[in-house]
């Protein structure tokens, strides 16, 4: 059937499988086979790793047609600042050409695919909707159906795929950091979002991405997974991953998320925040943060890694009263929220709804129908057994 999705099942039971986690790229039995005689192209970051081993590294080695390599934000190697331009270049280590998917071009080329025969997708997410890579991977499926090109993704756990919460994109306000109706922490892997780009026609009516999975054994939407590669520069820690879906509203706003400092999206604040109990002051960190909020500023906030670790995993919620707090005690609130703040939200009733002096309890009362609707959607497109 032209719909149907090749998905190659590794069945262990629930017991055997929590006992380790391997990752989809692990799986080599599985789909290096597939890749015989076949023009191939990876789209990847530094994440991909095959133990201590970069996927395409691995993959040159066993003689596989490595054709080119696409780079999402912050580049193959990982080590651009965020929203940075990536440049098309050569791969120093290998002199494979590098295609920027996060520059002039988010997707990729007629001629682009020209010569190839499948797509491997294998990067690691961290399970929020504006974190881009679910966006590259959009833009992957969608050129792949439009040239009749087939994409293996290689899955890996979601670390924050433990809960949903969020305001659920209006598509109104749909831009690189919010492309689908889904809200802020939607708690799939990229595997299963694959699945719902195409179950739910958001490539096209009429188009159809051909898919084939390599699931991670060992893994359920209960697990809480600590990623043994950092996703980008800025996200660092398994704290800062945690926070990251509560975070990065702030980078919409006049408050500084620690980027420029050693606890980027580990610590809030800004200069003459009267409530602060921490200062902490931006500095250029070259591929890290190049031109840092408030840089040589000393800022006054609050450290969040242990209010992380006794309450944020434990809660499964977004926590909106920093973001709150720092609204309320903004001395001059008309310049509080940027042009950012709605397409991060991926709405401007939340923005609305804080000027308003809306209570945290109403506004997460009010994104209940929303999210209930998605959670029967998401079921369908579901891998692995999940956390309700």
């Amino acid at each position: 059937m032209r719909k149907s999705i090749f998905i190659l099942l590794v069945f262990l039971s629930h017991a055997l499988a929590a006992q380790k986690i391997i990752t989809g790229a692990e799986q080599m039995k599985y789909y290096v086979p597939l890749l015989k005689d076949k023009r191939v192209a990876l789209v990847v970051n530094q994440t991909a790793m095959v133990g201590k081993t970069h996927l395409v590294d691995t993959l040159l080695k066993l003689k596989v047609n490595i054709k080119k390599i696409f780079a999402p934000e912050h580049g193959f190697r990982g080590n651009n600042e965020a929203g940075a331009n990536i440049s098309t270049s050569t791969d120093k280590k290998t002199g494979l050409k590098v295609i920027s998917l996060y520059g002039k071009n988010f997707k990729p080329t007629v001629q682009d695919l020209s010569d190839v025969d499948i797509v491997i997708f294998d990067i690691q997410d961290v399970g929020a909707r504006f974190y881009t890579f679910i966006s590259t991977l959009h833009y992957v499926m969608q050129a792949c159906a439009e040239n009749h090109k087939t994409v293996m993704i290689l899955d890996r756990p979601n670390p924050n795929g433990y809960y949903i919460d969020g305001p659920v994109l209006d598509t109104a306000f749909r831009s690189f950091v919010g492309m689908h109706p889904v809200p802020i922490v939607h708690g799939m892997t990229i595997a299963e979002y694959a699945q719902m780009i195409n179950g739910e026609h958001w490539l096209g009516d009429t188009l159809w991405c051909p898919l084939i999975i390599i699931k991670v054994t060992g893994y359920d939407h209960n697990t809480l997974y600590k990623l043994p590669v950092k996703p980008s520069p800025n996200l660092p820690t398994a704290e800062s991953i945690y926070l990251y879906p509560s975070l990065c509203l702030f980078e919409g706003t006049d408050v500084s998320v620690g980027r420029g400092t050693s606890k980027p999206f580990q610590q809030i604040g800004k200069p003459n925040f009267p409530d602060g109990r921490i200062t902490f002051t931006p500095k250029v960190i070259p591929g890290v943060s190049d031109n840092p909020m408030y840089k040589n500023q000393v800022c006054n906030g609050f450290e969040l890694t242990s209010f992380c670790n006794s309450y944020i995993i434990s809660s499964k919620r977004i926590y909106l009263y920093w973001l709150q707090g720092f609204y309320e005690k903004s001395t001059n609130k008309t310049k509080f929220f940027n042009d950012y703040f709605d397409k991060l939200a991926g709405t401007d009733t939340l923005r609305k709804q804080l000027i308003a002096g809306k209570s945290v309890d109403e506004i997460i009362k009010s994104w209940d129908d929303d999210l209930k609707k998605y959670r029967q959607m998401r079921k369908k497109y579901l891998l692995y057994p999940d956390f309700e």
